[in-house]
């Protein structure tokens, strides 16, 4: 199996320790969000490669090497001030970490998410195509991928309107991104794609392809595995480990956190020895071995 850590959290920059714990355990457990008494046991023995995707890679970086895995790694890393994404360290700091993460795991196993993008009268066509352009300029020789996602309809986006502000897009707006970011990548010896998304402006030179395309998991594993049968993409399945409702980062935009309560009950329900990210096995939980 494929381990994603994680599409729920951010696994990486708030609970780097307790991952780094499990895996010297050699096991860890994950609730069923939709069934909580059922347990999943997840051996190491059987992931085949660990995929991380962090907005703040800084808390693994010194622990990596402990890692026996192949390591695909996706940070994110979009150009929002404090107000849309509160506790994200410093870009110029991620930046640094990024070429770091770089020359560890090696450019072919790092992505980053430009993700999502969204405009407004302050994040407007010309915003993003300066900050993108930067960002590759910065990463030139580091990185060779960039994806990039536009914003959903998410409750949390619902919710945080009054902040984000967004408007939606038009065809001349995806045509500039297209054409912009696309110029930028190329220069800086870059592809940059889309996964499934509504536009995925190939007609621009974007690159078509998946998060985790069958290719990339066996160059990874030199295995082949079945596509993420949940999701229209093509993508293929991982095991995710995190839980909802945990990060920190308080992104407006996020998919994954809707109750900024909730995030930190889960935070304060964290224990660092404990096989579950959030919480403690209870005597009435049925555990299976996940293979």
């Amino acid at each position: 199996m494929i381990l994603n850590v994680s599409g729920r959290t951010d696994i990486v920059a708030f609970y780097s320790d307790w991952f780094m714990k499990r895996y010297q355990e050699g096991f860890v457990d994950v609730r069923n969000p939709f069934y909580p008494k059922q347990i999943s046991r997840i051996y190491f023995e059987d992931v085949d490669a660990i995929v991380f995707c962090t907005k703040n890679p800084i808390p693994i970086l010194n622990q990596l090497k402990m890692i026996e895995k192949p390591i695909l790694f996706h940070v994110t890393l979009t150009p929002y001030l404090k107000e849309i994404e509160p506790n994200v360290p410093p870009k110029g700091k991620i930046i640094e970490a990024i070429k770091q993460l770089s020359s560890i795991v090696g450019i072919d196993h790092l992505c980053i998410r430009y993700d999502p993008v969204f405009l407004s009268d302050q994040y407007d066509i010309s915003y993003h195509k300066k900050a993108f352009d930067h960002m590759c300029s910065l990463l030139n020789g580091f990185v060779k991928t960039i994806i990039v996602s536009f914003i959903d309809d998410y409750k949390n986006v619902r919710k945080n309107q009054l902040i984000l502000k967004t408007r939606e897009f038009t065809d001349e707006d995806y045509r500039e991104i297209g054409i912009s970011f696309s110029e930028s990548a190329k220069r800086n010896g870059m592809t940059v794609q889309t996964c499934y998304e509504a536009r995925n402006l190939t007609e621009y030179g974007f690159r078509k392809g998946e998060c985790l395309s069958k290719s990339c998991a066996y160059q990874l594993t030199g295995k082949t595995y079945p596509k993420w049968g949940a999701r229209k993409c093509g993508c293929i399945e991982m095991v995710d480990i995190g839980v909802y409702n945990s990060c920190k980062h308080f992104c407006k935009y996020c998919y994954a956190n809707y109750d900024e309560k909730l995030v930190m009950s889960h935070f304060g329900n964290h224990n660092p020895s404990s096989s579950l990210l959030i919480g403690n096995l209870e005597q009435d939980d049925v555990i299976k071995r996940r293979k």
